[in-house]
């Protein structure tokens, strides 16, 4: 993630945006993310399990066609 703690003031988020609402949001992020036993998806045995028995390999041709999306301009 390129933002520290992730996008936790980015757009999406509740309102009102303060600092001490994106402080409190970021140290509450990093309690949960500290607490999990899982912490990458590449070691999620759910992941290595879908990769092994559908997707069969990252970036493999099935993945990119399932997982990926392109982004096409739309009328105004």
């Amino acid at each position: 993630m390129a933002c520290p703690h992730g996008c936790v003031g980015g757009g999406g988020q509740p309102l009102p945006n303060s600092r001490e609402n994106r402080a409190k949001r970021a140290q509450g992020l990093a309690q949960i993310d500290q607490h999990n036993v899982i912490r990458k998806s590449h070691e999620n045995p759910e992941i290595i399990q879908l990769y092994q028995e559908f997707l069969h390999e990252p970036l493999g041709d099935r993945s990119h066609e399932l997982l990926h999306t392109t982004y096409q301009p739309r009328p105004r």
